[in-house]
């Protein structure tokens, strides 16, 4: 099995590969606006398989380092699900918001279960989706 480097550092990003993502999208970002994505959010964390060089999952986040931290992207690759990357870029990101009042997550009901198993709770959303975006 390959060793996961988990990283925030967008120097560890540069030479990475970012294909594979957006699985099931009717129209996935680019691997070229993954990058913007990852790079232009206030917190990041990804993972990267040292021997292929490819990153194979990452989370994305926004903060107003006050009151309100969001986790707005969670992804990793189905070849590596199951292996807990997904939980500690969770965990991680956990962490660096812990002086802020809450931390809000907008999810497909799916997944929820995941987030609960990282302690998140449900809760109620809404939500504007600007497809001709991507």
């Amino acid at each position: 099995m390959s060793a996961i480097q988990i990283s925030s550092d967008l120097r560890d990003l540069e030479d990475a590969t970012l294909e594979g993502f957006f699985v099931g999208w009717p129209n996935p970002p680019s691997a070229a606006t993954l990058r913007r994505l990852i790079c232009e959010s206030d917190i990041r964390f990804f993972a990267i398989d040292s021997d292929t060089g490819q990153c194979v999952a990452y989370l994305t986040g926004l903060t107003d380092n006050v009151l309100f931290s969001y986790l707005s992207s969670l992804e990793v690759l189905p070849d590596y699900q199951g292996r807990g990357i997904g939980q500690e870029l969770v965990q991680r990101f956990l962490e660096t918001t812990t002086h802020v009042y809450a931390t809000d997550l907008v999810c497909d009901p799916e997944v929820q279960p995941f987030y609960q198993r990282c302690g998140l709770i449900p809760y109620h959303a809404m939500v504007m989706r600007r497809r001709d975006c991507l």
